[in-house]
């Protein structure tokens, strides 16, 4: 992949809206890190780290937390290299605003595709071993003795000869002065203290005592409130508004016609929401006022037929193949539209004061935030300051920047005073940017010995990379659409995977793991399809299709199925399932245990689930990521999906769009299983195998092959 050159302040604002996007898209935005970013304090080291007189250490974070910890992890990179004690560390946010001033040292700052670590962890690690070594120079200098006398340990350097010791403070403003060292090495994973340790999160003390501040948390002297409403059918624009019975209304400040969108502007929200109920709007809702929910998967599941296609993979010779197989088995499978319901819905204070915007916003992607608010608000791109807040909840939702458009346009039209905009709920369902729907076609031939000799596989649906980030798609295949399905893992000789892109009018986004919610659900399953086929134990048929370039998927699957003892007899009624797929640079795997009763009721029993990051950076914090997968993924598997009519999602609050309660959370057991080497993503990849480790347990419990999710769509509801 290519790098692109470093955006720089007096870029174009067309140039750095890109950038940033192209950044919450997956690309690897160029880097540099000059001293301190010309030291942003007297103590300032490089862009990351700052250390005071005393001793503290500062270490900067230049992405977004929203719950995944990294805020955490991301930081300790810095300190294993930097040797310091992890009590005396600091850490603060970098900020958009600082970033683009001095050249994007801090290089990428979206939160996204579970990358903070993969993606950072390189640099930051040389953040800390750069400072280390100008440390030892500086302690060496001041001695007039030989670096390789000299150590850093616990904060401080030691001269081992004479045993006399400097603290990084005394040393700080030395260091600060010396060159750059061309090259640093870094410590060898054996010698890692700080990595691979269960640190405890910097920031749950603030959140557990409410000190914590989320975006819906900004207060500020004389601010405002927005409600918005965006017309119920996407796409669609206001043709005329009444306001008369709210103008005169207690508190109510204004109403705005923004084309797009009304917004009633306040003293407080609930007035604004209110009086937003009673503003007469008519919408032009353009010529998709008749979609419906069977109109637009219909028109996806025509994909399945069409003769034109894009080709992700082609080995082999799939057609002759298949016509002389043994056995052929041919499955489709689908997946809804999904919204994200965050617990924190889209929320953005901006404050224009002649040329200078102010923006807090609850973002995944500061950058975009940044070059939206200027774009909406018609300022120079340096004119513009993020304020960095805690997100309640991301899910991939906070990165596209459509809310922060909508905020900043209410601010501009409110010149002086800051507006606080919050989605209210029924706006943040039924105005989300969707997971995809997706039908998939798998078709699978054996030989005589129940070995697979063909594997086609094609998957029709929206393209998220055309539709949302209006990129180009190489050969014509979106690689989310194909994730998990072109990189299948088995040793199939004859093997093609398909894409047929079907756009709708409904918005589609990113959604928690993406690609990878969706697809193992068809591939797994299906591969159980065929295991039964072969008459082979689903373990036994993956184990014997991976192949030699395969081993971290065998590994991983086998050491979940020894920890869920997949050999072992289960207690009468009880049934297992399983899957593995490899996703954001990690392998996954999941065992299920199930019982279903004749009513369709499903009590998970266990849900063994497992990991292969190649490096564990903070354990406790990769477990509490599993942990949190298997209650996201539960809720889309059991209940979500999103339904239309007339246009208009049909769905509003939590009262139709069900989330997972405390008491139907199944007990959970975490694998985490590094083979070191590389460094993979935690925040998503385990929600990758977990429905089709279910659905493949409740289909043995039941005898009844499950094709299409929701499970409530099939008369199964999920009890304790």
């Amino acid at each position: 992949m290519t790098h692109p050159t470093p955006l720089i302040v007096n870029t174009s604002r067309r140039r750095f809206l890109q950038g940033s996007m192209a950044a919450g898209a997956g690309l690897s935005l160029g880097f540099h890190w000059p001293r301190a970013a010309q030291a942003q304090t007297s103590g300032g080291i490089n862009a990351w780290i700052d250390i005071t007189p005393d001793n503290q250490v500062i270490l900067r974070y230049a992405r977004a937390e929203m719950g995944q910890g990294s805020l955490t992890s991301a930081p300790m990179l810095i300190a294993e290299e930097l040797e310091v004690p992890w009590s005396s560390v600091k850490v603060v946010y970098a900020t958009a605003h600082e970033n683009l001033r001095q050249k994007r040292v801090f290089g990428d700052m979206a939160s996204v595709g579970s990358r903070t670590i993969r993606m950072s962890q390189e640099y930051l690690r040389k953040a800390g071993a750069t400072a280390r070594t100008l440390l030892v120079s500086a302690a060496a200098q001041t001695w007039g003795v030989s670096e390789s006398e000299c150590r850093a340990q616990g904060g401080r350097v030691l001269h081992a000869p004479s045993g006399r010791q400097l603290k990084y403070g005394e040393l700080v403003a030395k260091a600060a002065t010396l060159p750059m060292p061309a090259t640093v090495a870094l410590k060898d994973p054996s010698q890692w203290t700080v990595i691979g340790k269960s640190i405890p999160r910097v920031d749950i003390p603030d959140i557990v005592t409410g000190k914590i501040r989320y975006g819906i948390d900004t207060q500020l002297p004389g601010m405002l409130h927005a409600a918005v409403a965006a017309c119920p059918v996407f796409n669609g624009k206001v043709k005329s508004l009444d306001d008369s019975k709210v103008k005169n209304r207690r508190g109510v400040v204004q109403v705005l016609n923004l084309e797009s969108f009304v917004a009633v502007v306040a003293d407080n929200w609930w007035r604004a929401k209110e009086a937003l109920r009673e503003v007469d709007i008519e919408w032009d809702v353009g010529a998709h006022g008749s979609l419906t929910t069977s109109k637009a998967t219909a028109f996806i599941r025509d994909g399945l037929e069409a003769t034109q296609v894009a080709v992700a993979r082609n080995d082999g010779d799939v057609a002759p193949a298949l016509s002389q197989s043994a056995q052929r088995i041919q499955a489709d499978y689908f997946t809804p539209y999904l919204a994200h319901a965050t617990m924190e819905p889209m929320v953005c204070t901006a404050w224009l004061q002649g040329e200078q915007l102010q923006v807090w916003a609850s973002t995944q992607n500061p950058e975009a935030t940044l070059a939206t608010a200027a774009s909406a608000a018609g300022v120079p791109l340096p004119n513009v300051t993020v304020h960095p807040v805690q997100l309640g909840g991301g899910l991939g939702r906070k990165s596209p920047q459509d809310f922060t458009r909508q905020a900043v346009l209410i601010a501009k039209a409110m010149a002086g005073k800051p507006v606080k905009m919050v989605w209210s709920r029924e706006e943040d369902i039924q105005h989300d940017l969707y997971r995809p729907a997706s039908w998939i076609r798998l078709e699978a031939g054996l030989d005589a010995k129940g070995q697979m000799q063909a594997l086609k596989i094609r998957s029709a649906g929206p393209s998220l990379l055309a539709t949302l980030l209006r990129l180009p798609l190489k050969d014509g295949v979106d690689p989310q659409a194909v994730a998990a399905l072109a990189d299948h893992p088995y040793n199939v000789a004859n093997s093609r995977v398909e894409y047929a892109q079907r756009d709708t009018n409904i918005p589609v986004g990113f959604w928690r793991t993406v690609g990878h919610s969706q697809n193992p659900f068809a591939r797994e399953c299906f591969i159980d399809e065929v295991a039964a086929a072969a008459g082979l134990d689903p373990k036994a048929f993956r184990l014997a299709h991976l192949s030699d370039k395969s081993d971290k998927d065998r590994r991983i699957l086998q050491a979940v199925c020894d920890a869920a003892g997949w050999d072992k007899p289960l207690p009468k009624g009880v049934f297992r399932g399983l899957a593995e797929t490899e996703g954001y640079g990690s392998w996954t795997a999941c065992v299920c245990e199930v019982s279903v009763s004749p009513k369709g009721e499903v009590k998970i029993h266990r849900v063994v689930i497992g990991i292969d990051p190649g490096h564990v950076l903070n354990p406790n914090n990769i477990q509490a990521q599993m942990q949190g997968s298997v209650v996201h993924g539960l809720s889309a598997i059991f209940w979500g999906e999103m339904t239309l009519r007339d246009g208009r999602i049909e769905q509003s609050n939590f009262h139709d769009y069900r989330l997972m309660r405390l008491n139907e959370m199944p007990k959970v057991e975490t694998v985490i299983a590094p083979t070191g080497g590389f460094w993979g993503g935690v925040g998503e990849p385990a929600q990758a195998p977990l429905a089709p480790a279910l659905v493949n347990a409740i289909c043995a419990a039941t005898g009844k092959r499950i094709r299409s999710l929701p499970l409530k769509n099939h008369g199964l509801r999920l009890v304790t």
